[in-house]
């Protein structure tokens, strides 16, 4: 297994060499706008030569002008080199590009505001669903969603995995009037997103979500093998047992709850922030996101679940962190910064939402077998124990956000 993914790794580096430093080409590639955090500016600006431009950087953030058949191969070199899942965010024109620039105060609100009168209180409701989780439904989702040869967002792979998840979630809703499954659908690419809506008292909403495409980063295209066991099939698997609990426990929510499966996440957050931009546009009333994208990993020894502090709500981590102690006794939690457009809270932060962002393990302690056909479950062996400890406290997060 391990001489398998370094013999692939020199291949493909060595095409990706012929690639950057290739400055004349029969056919002008197209280029398009991405941002990236400005510390990983330079490094691509030397990986990839003439095939990238910096259009402007400001407030820790760059807006670069690059090839879009380079995309795959950075977000292979942020994985590898800067430990980001992703790493930068994909926009559809230059104009949308430099606009991101100048929401530094709606980041800044998200970031430092107050969105609600946190505090925990629902003992009664939270106590009796926590202890209906189990490791082995979440287990047999992420199993299934592997079998798929990937869950890339171009092709049809990536369509028939979203349509299991559409489905499995039907499913389990299939008994509420106050309940709906819907595809998002995105112009510029196959694969779908997902929206659960279960209609509350009031407009206020709550978000859960996560992403459900898969890449290989060293193979690419729409045949690699790319199972996504822990990125993501984990964190959609994880989000389907809150459901599960929610549904059998008949819970009726004070706000609108909303569970989300984003399409596109791995090539530039491209679903998530599609979504957000139609929330905001929109004037919704969303007063709590969280983000699961990997949730069944343990490896770091000292910590459970990991709080990443960037692009997220202070006063909201600090409540999840509270709940974790409340709700998930003997769980050990801490924070970590995991670096600009690693995941899909990022598209809440920048139109101005509370997000937040709990991980599996610290940065560089994470799965390194993802984006690769050895993003399997074995890498868990075999289970899902870790990522039962996310069901717990997103569950929990939700009942008391939805009580605030």
């Amino acid at each position: 297994m391990v001489t398998k993914t370094l013999s692939t790794f020199f291949i493909s580096a060595f095409l990706f060499s012929t690639l950057a430093t290739n400055s004349v080409s029969a056919i002008e590639d197209k280029k398009v706008f991405i941002s990236i955090d400005s510390d990983a500016l330079s490094f691509t600006q030397k990986k990839f030569g003439k095939r990238v431009e910096e259009v402007e950087s400001r407030d820790g953030i760059s807006v670069i002008k690059i090839d879009e058949d380079a995309l795959p191969w950075l977000s292979m070199l942020m994985h590898k080199n800067f430990k980001r899942c992703g790493g930068f965010m994909l926009h559809d024109n230059a104009n949308e590009a430099e606009s991101l620039l100048n929401t530094h105060s709606e980041q800044l609100f998200a970031q430092k505001n107050s969105f609600i009168d946190y505090k925990i209180d629902q003992d009664a409701i939270v106590t009796p669903m926590i202890a209906q989780t189990e490791a082995a439904n979440i287990l047999a989702t992420i199993t299934q969603l592997s079998t798929f040869q990937n869950r890339y967002y171009k092709g049809d792979y990536g369509k028939k995995s979203a349509a299991f998840i559409k489905d499995t979630w039907a499913k389990l809703v299939k008994n509420r009037s106050d309940a709906t499954v819907e595809y998002f659908q995105h112009s510029s690419w196959d694969q779908p997103s997902i929206i659960l809506t279960i209609k509350g008292k009031s407009a206020e909403t709550i978000i859960l979500g996560g992403h459900q495409d898969s890449i290989n980063g060293y193979m690419g295209g729409q045949t690699a093998r790319a199972p996504g066991s822990d990125d993501n099939a984990s964190g959609i698997s994880t989000i389907t047992e809150v459901v599960r609990v929610l549904m059998d426990n008949s819970y009726q929510p004070q706000k609108t709850l909303k569970f989300m499966a984003y399409a596109a996440e791995e090539v530039g957050l491209l679903g998530s922030k599609e979504i957000a931009k139609d929330f905001k546009k929109k004037n919704a009333n969303v007063v709590g996101v969280m983000q699961l994208d990997m949730t069944n990993f343990k490896g770091n020894d000292s910590l459970d679940i990991v709080l990443m502090k960037d692009y997220t709500n202070e006063e909201q981590n600090k409540f999840v962190g509270a709940i974790i102690d409340h709700y998930v006794p003997g769980i050990k939690w801490g924070y970590d910064e995991c670096g600009y457009g690693c995941s899909d809270h990022a598209s809440w932060h920048t139109q101005g939402y509370p997000a937040s962002m709990p991980f599996e393990a610290t940065m560089d302690t994470m799965n390194h077998k993802i984006h690769t056909a050895n993003d399997t479950l074995s890498v868990s062996n075999n289970n899902a124990s870790h990522a039962l400890k996310f069901a717990k406290m997103a569950l929990a997060y939700v009942v008391e956000l939805d009580h605030r």
